[in-house]
């Protein structure tokens, strides 16, 4: 098997000692879902922050995981990127976050990801600009974490995040296309929901308007998924949109996005 050209094992016993061992190194990314859930983060931070030679940050970043209640692959990459933020702030550090947000391990940049998230010294405006290389990165992972590390940010200062997010949803860029939507769906993956989208789904609508027609697959899942969220909250409203969507613009692209966003409504109306 050549390491590069691996499929990605099916369940956590599958994956191969080697791959596991280069994981856990930081030498290569994962190419699935399973392979980041084999992953010891604590391994990968201390090899990681040795050979950047920032180890002597290693002691206060474990200290954080052991006080973890729980340790899922979500809460070690946040609580990790949180500990570090704290570590480069107090040693004025750029040149490891530099090195961070460059490596080759996925879940090294997806730690990157939440120091810019949980940087309360930067404006929202700030952090969106900082956080975009992240939403266009190649792998997937760093893609999710992305949006993940900006919900709380996005869920805290909903105006100016929309005001930013509505332009983005204008992107050549299909990453900030999605990006825009999925990080503000109302009830969102593995998140807290954001109460205010829930409740008043049209703030949303600067947003997910340009996208109602969206040739991409993977923007229209995410739309599409958007007002499904909506619509456990706030049926009728979804379903007017659906309706005025597919007047307006009556293409497959906008019957899919529908599709996907009705599927909820249509299944408590058997």
């Amino acid at each position: 098997m050549k390491i590069e050209n691996r499929k990605g094992a099916k369940n956590r016993k599958e994956v191969p000692k080697e791959v596991k061992n280069l994981l856990n190194e930081g030498k290569i990314s994962t190419v699935n879902l399973v392979e980041g859930l084999v992953i010891d983060q604590e391994k990968l931070l201390e090899n990681v922050l040795i050979d950047m030679g920032s180890e002597k940050y290693i002691i206060k970043c474990k200290k954080s995981i052991e006080d973890l209640n729980k340790k899922t692959y979500t809460k070690l990459t946040s609580t990790i990127g949180k500990s570090l933020l704290i570590e480069l702030k107090e040693n004025n550090d750029t040149r490891t976050f530099k090195l961070l947000v460059n490596h080759e391990s996925d879940t090294v940049r997806s730690w990157a990801t939440n120091i810019i998230g949980f940087d309360d010294e930067k404006t929202t405006s700030e952090k969106f600009e900082c956080i975009k290389q992240f939403v266009s990165d190649s792998h997937f992972g760093v893609r999710e974490n992305a949006w993940m590390a900006m919900r709380e940010t996005i869920s805290n200062n909903l105006e100016d995040s929309i005001n930013i997010l509505s332009k983005w949803s204008k992107s050549k860029d299909l990453n900030l296309r999605r990006f825009a939507s999925e990080s503000t769906r109302p009830r969102g993956v593995w998140t807290k929901h954001i109460k205010e989208l829930k409740e008043n789904p049209e703030l949303g609508l600067p947003i997910l308007e340009p996208l109602k027609s969206d040739e991409e697959v993977y923007v229209q899942n995410s739309v599409g998924n958007w007002l499904n969220d909506a619509s456990k909250s706030k049926t009728q409203w979804v379903k007017d949109i659906c309706e005025e969507w597919i007047n307006e613009s009556p293409t497959k692209e906008t019957k899919q996005i529908i599709k996907r966003g009705l599927r909820t409504i249509k299944k408590n109306e058997k």
